[in-house]
């Protein structure tokens, strides 16, 4: 697929055999892990010049907005690469819940750890 991506950032990016990159995805004011999601090279490139978080959805094979269907809109503050190159950071300024639950963020089903040092 062509892609408008700065061949420069292009160049950086470590990406799975699907063309993937993770973006973790933070928010802004409190730094708190929303969510993790995909992007490919058009995905990346749409949310760098938009400013709205564009991803890759493994499951439906489409790009989408975030917020587009359900209004919980990412404006984007920033992106950073990896020290490898094959994960993205994207901080957000979240509008409304990020996960689909209705959670503020996709990471709220703790799991029991036990052992190691206290």
């Amino acid at each position: 697929m062509k892609t408008d991506l700065d061949p420069a950032v292009a160049a950086r990016l470590k990406r799975g055999s699907d063309g993937l990159v993770a973006a973790i995805v933070r928010e802004h004011d409190s730094g708190a892990v929303l969510m993790l999601a995909w992007m490919d090279d058009e995905a990346l490139h749409r949310t760098l010049t938009t400013g709205r978080a564009t991803y890759w959805s493994r499951s439906r094979r489409e790009y989408w907005v975030k917020g587009a269907t359900s209004g919980h809109h990412q404006y984007v503050r920033s992106v950073a690469l990896d020290c490898d190159g094959d994960a993205l950071l994207v901080t957000v300024e979240q509008v409304g819940a990020a996960c689909h639950t209705g959670a503020p963020t996709c990471f709220f089903d703790e799991l029991p750890v036990s052992g190691g040092e206290s």
